[in-house]
């Protein structure tokens, strides 16, 4: 897996999006990946396979795959990510993946702590964009963010209208 800094966008997002927020976040989405392709020249996409965000960035790279030339890479924490899901959510995690054009584990052992952790920091060194759904000043999302504006990464995030995300200094790009 070949991936230069420079042409990769890395996503990262809460695993519970409300309902009604789903078809407004999967259109920006559209939107900020297709900039991100014809404007900047990004040809890879990394996610990190999780429920929620991950699935629904992966299902737009995988569905923008019919009209550019674009890579998606998976980026699980540990080799038995999916173990506790349900049989539906393990089925959609198995098909992004096998339609990935590449699956890295972070970590090839079981679940262990700060797995997570080093497979968001894996995403951020990897790309120099980012596309990121943060609703709170807390958790694994907000601590991605912190650590990409640490690293100066471009980072478009979406979020509630008037939430405050506290000092990170990331791109907010309205689109």
């Amino acid at each position: 897996m070949d991936i230069s800094l420079s042409n990769a966008c890395f996503f990262t997002g809460h695993r519970v999006i409300p309902e009604e927020d789903i078809p407004n976040i999967r259109n920006l989405l559209l939107r900020t990946c297709t900039l991100l392709i014809t404007k900047y020249g990004v040809t890879d996409f990394i996610t990190g396979g999780a429920l929620g965000f991950d699935t629904l960035a992966a299902r737009i790279v995988l569905e923008l795959k019919q009209k550019y030339d674009i890579r998606l890479h998976i980026f699980i924490p540990c080799s038995d990510q999916a173990k506790r899901w349900s049989a539906e959510h393990r089925k959609t995690w198995e098909d992004i993946n096998n339609a990935a054009d590449s699956v890295r584990a972070i970590s090839e052992t079981t679940y262990t702590p700060g797995c997570m952790q080093k497979r968001n920091k894996a995403m951020v060194d990897s790309a120099l964009f980012g596309v990121a759904y943060c609703t709170k000043i807390s958790g694994g999302t907000y601590s991605t963010l912190h650590y990409a504006s640490a690293q100066k990464r471009s980072v478009i995030v979406f979020t509630d209208r008037g939430t405050s995300l506290g000092n990170i200094s990331c791109s907010l790009v309205e689109i």
